[in-house]
């Protein structure tokens, strides 16, 4: 049986590793005013940022459309038996509810599973990595929906943000919402938390939360990959990234960009981790 994996743009994967995997990304939008962008394709990430801090209005975004994931879907079942498709946590985005809608338009609905990985960025991203790993090793639709669902329990991000003023702009704030404004000149740490946006901790500087970060890696380890996320701070996300590759032992560290989409709510500055424990 061979067996594909679908997920959305949120991932923040790397194209060369969805390439690599045999993962099929359906990008989500954003919009500026009546412009409409697909997530990491119509819109550079330097442009994106430079309008996210400019624009006087903030920039919305909007799932994939129903069309959209029936499109992969119809096409993918073509070359495959069957689909596994993981997404962005339902608490923060319609996205699953989109690829629930395609599934049921499909002549035999039961050759795809939807997975609601109450994750997102490169949290999302490790658990299609786990599930298309399966995929490859010969599994069924359920032993790769079983292991995209066992990775989600699994995975974890955080993230150090220079404001909150993004995520209530968005309205995808969650439980960190009670640190807004209480401390103007803290850096909050969020994670997510059963699909949503949960605070961790608040420090008084961005150098005391990049060493709050590396603590939280190392007492971590060892882990079986790590992904650093940056928005606008590449050579702080390279540095990071070297300081904690003794973390993971098999190598797997990458160095990613939030998309266009999970920028829109992260802000510029944003610097985090994502990683997967080993087995």
């Amino acid at each position: 049986m061979t067996v594909r994996v679908v997920t959305d743009s949120t991932a923040d994967l790397l194209p060369e590793m969805a390439a690599d995997l045999g993962i099929d990304v359906v990008p989500l939008n954003v919009h500026f005013g009546t412009d409409t962008y697909r997530d990491n394709i119509d819109l550079s990430a330097d442009e994106f940022y430079q309008r996210l801090v400019s624009s006087p209005r903030p920039p919305t975004t909007s799932q994939p459309s129903v069309g959209a994931f029936l499109e992969v879907y119809q096409k993918t079942l073509g070359e495959a038996d069957g689909i596994v498709s993981v997404h962005i946590s339902a608490k923060l985005s319609g996205t699953w509810n989109s690829a629930v809608q395609a599934r049921e338009q499909l002549d035999d609905p039961s050759r795809v599973q939807v997975v609601d990985t109450q994750q997102a960025s490169m949290g999302l991203g490790w658990v299609a990595v786990a599930a298309a790993r399966a995929a490859q090793a010969g599994a069924s639709v359920d032993e790769v929906a079983s292991a995209a669902k066992s990775a989600a329990e699994q995975v974890r991000v955080i993230f150090l943000v220079d404001t909150l003023e993004y995520l209530q702009k968005g309205g995808r704030i969650g439980k960190a919402q009670a640190m807004f404004g209480s401390v103007l000149a803290i850096k909050p740490l969020l994670t997510l938390q059963e699909g949503e946006v949960h605070p961790m901790e608040r420090v008084r500087t961005r150098g005391k939360g990049v060493a709050r970060l590396v603590q939280l890696v190392q007492e971590a380890a060892p882990l079986q990959s790590l992904a650093v996320l940056y928005t606008t701070t590449e050579d702080e996300a390279h540095a990071l990234a070297e300081r904690l590759r003794p973390c993971v032992p098999s190598g797997q560290v990458v160095v990613g960009r939030l998309g266009t989409v999970v920028g829109t709510y992260a802000g510029p500055g944003l610097l985090g981790v994502g990683w997967s424990p080993q087995a």
